[in-house]
């Protein structure tokens, strides 16, 4: 797992490249001293992990969590302040780290992160050959994409339905969506993916797939129909 160190005090970057360097399979691949730098940096390079401060001159480390979207990396904030634990935590960061941090506190956090990356990295894979891989208690299962029958997000989880059983999966529907095949598959609901060649019948804005009933939301039903190709 690779780390970018973000803080316009360049004491507080050595602080934080020593805890580092005691962590087993954490590697520093650079510092910035302003989040502007870091912005322009991540534009080019795959970082894993932003351990980001958040007062600094310019632009701050929230404001750059907000500008980075979805696309950006795990983030630990480390700052010196307890009132912006709230506004960071909004914004689904890994933890908050008060400076100065202590040892424990930071491999505390840095382990938190790594399972993030662990859980983006391995959850779900689609291969060239119509199987999806997940991961199940550490291990990678393969299971075909045509046996699935639909997708319900649940809080932090994903149920992927098959006609055997499911499968907790722990990530985002719209992960999900962006990984499965776009021709097979449809979001129909904010909580629902179908699998569009499993729907047995639709009536009333609800779906019916192996006797589970999948309520259609109004503002996906007319692509819903075109895909059907309805006479």
């Amino acid at each position: 797992m690779n780390c970018l160190i973000v803080d316009d005090n360049k004491l507080a970057r050595t602080a934080m490249k020593q805890l580092a360097s005691h962590v087993e399979h954490l590697q520093v691949v650079g510092e910035c001293n302003s989040a502007m730098e870091a912005y322009n940096l991540l534009q080019k390079e795959k970082v894993d992990l932003l351990l980001l401060d958040i007062e600094m001159p310019g632009m701050s480390g929230l404001e750059l969590t907000r500008n980075l979207g979805k696309k950006r990396p795990v983030i630990i904030f480390t700052t010196v302040k307890k009132e912006y634990a709230v506004e960071a935590f909004e914004l689904n960061v890994a933890d908050y780290l008060i400076k100065p941090v202590q040892p424990a506190r930071f491999i505390q956090a840095i382990e938190k992160a790594r399972e993030i990356i662990d859980s983006n990295q391995g959850e779900l894979q689609v291969s060239d050959t119509e199987f999806v891989f997940i991961r199940d208690n550490g291990v990678l299962k393969r299971i075909r994409t045509e046996d699935i029958l639909f997708l319900e997000a649940m809080g932090d989880y994903v149920k992927l339905n098959t006609p055997q059983k499911f499968h907790a999966i722990h990530t985002t529907l719209k992960a999900l969506e962006e990984k499965l095949p776009a021709g097979r598959f449809m979001r129909v609901h904010r909580s629902y993916i179908v699998a569009l060649d499993k729907i047995e019948s639709i009536e009333d804005g609800t779906i019916i797939i192996h006797k589970n009933a999948i309520p259609v939301a109004d503002a996906y039903r007319s692509a819903l129909n075109n895909k059907l190709n309805l006479l």
